[in-house]
């Protein structure tokens, strides 16, 4: 598969139950389903901007380091760095959709950050498993 290939096929699936995800978590925090799933479209948009974006930085860093492969503290890093960067662009979004707070919108970011970390981890060994290393890591 090609690189492209392989992060468009990643990007999607990742987002697919992504938005599944945050609809139900947005729902149990008690919001319209209408808005949750707004909240959860427009959500995966900015992810899917970003995603595409610092993966790609992530693999041109990756394909210049001497170890090759994905360890775990290398998994690690790019769940933070990933969920990190994501952070900055949705609390002002969930604050204006949900009308709330940015303090408000911080912590409903930071519950769904938890819940995202073990989903990006998790997302990216089960895609790894199934699809091989990219070659920037093989």
């Amino acid at each position: 598969m090609s690189p492209r290939v392989r992060r468009i096929v990643y990007v999607i699936l990742y987002e697919i139950i992504a938005i599944a995800m945050t609809s139900a978590a947005m729902i149990a925090l008690g919001h319209e389903s209408e808005t949750s799933g707004l909240t959860a479209v427009l959500s995966s948009a900015i992810a899917l901007a970003w995603n595409w974006v610092f993966t790609s930085a992530f693999e041109r860093w990756e394909s210049r380091q001497t170890v090759r492969g994905r360890s775990l503290l290398r998994r690690v890093a790019h769940a933070i760095g990933f969920e990190g960067g994501l952070t900055f662009f949705l609390v002002p979004l969930f604050a204006w959709l949900l009308q709330v707070s940015l303090w408000e919108a911080l912590m409903m970011d930071i519950s769904l950050l938890v819940l995202f970390l073990v989903y990006t981890f998790v997302f990216n060994l089960a895609f790894d498993k199934m699809f091989g290393l990219p070659a920037s890591a093989a």
